[in-house]
């Protein structure tokens, strides 16, 4: 907690990035039986949203589920599929929050610190705060407060769907970060960068698990 506390400070919340050209999404995976993961990282061309490249990475996790330390866990297995890149990505869409979190210091702060890259966080479900109900139509938004403080937004990505909650990872200022997480949508719920990792590493831990 208190090492999250000290890279907390390296954050930068402001825009903090050139022409985007590649992004990329990541996402991680485990087998609950063997304590095995698999993160992937896909990159694709921007704004096209073209498949360049998907790299995995496979190791047994060494940290516990400790609320609140998740970033602990997955973030070494993230950094070696990452290692594995070949197309640098300018911008990371992770599937988990960044300022939303207990400590202002999830994983999406927590990788884009390590890598220093461009990172937004996409979740699925909220951590910590508070927010009114965001409008029904696509597009509409709302903020996400914790503590008195603005920490993320919660989207509407389509019609009458859940909303996502997009928070700042690093070097990314909040409005940005929806306008890209935007401009990632294709209409689905989640952005395609997050939606298709979390496609791929649950298809790795499957064939993983066939071959028990």
């Amino acid at each position: 907690m208190r090492l999250q506390e000290r890279l907390r400070e390296r954050v930068v919340l402001e825009d903090d990035f050139g022409p985007i050209r590649h992004v990329a999404g990541a996402d991680v995976a485990f087998d609950p039986a063997t304590d095995i993961a698999f993160a992937g990282v896909i990159v694709y061309k921007f704004p096209e949203l073209v498949e360049v490249e998907r790299r995995m990475a496979r190791r047994k996790l060494r940290f516990p589920y400790v609320p609140g330390l998740l970033s602990f866990r997955e973030s070494p297995l993230l950094l070696a599929a990452f290692a594995r890149i070949r197309t640098e990505p300018d911008l990371i869409l992770i599937d988990g929050h960044g300022r939303a979190h207990p400590r202002l210091f999830g994983i999406a702060c927590h990788l884009g610190v390590l890598l220093d890259k461009p990172t937004i966080g996409c979740a699925k479900s909220l951590l910590v705060g508070d927010h009114a109900e965001p409008g029904a139509k696509a597009g509409s938004t709302t903020p996400l407060t914790f503590r008195g403080e603005q920490v993320g937004t919660v989207l509407r990505t389509r019609d009458g769907v859940k909303p996502i909650y997009v928070t700042i990872g690093h070097r990314v200022s909040l409005e940005s970060a929806v306008d890209l997480v935007e401009h990632c949508l294709d209409g689905f719920r989640i952005p395609k960068p997050t939606r298709e990792a979390d496609h791929y590493v649950r298809d790795l831990r499957r064939a993983f698990q066939g071959k028990g």
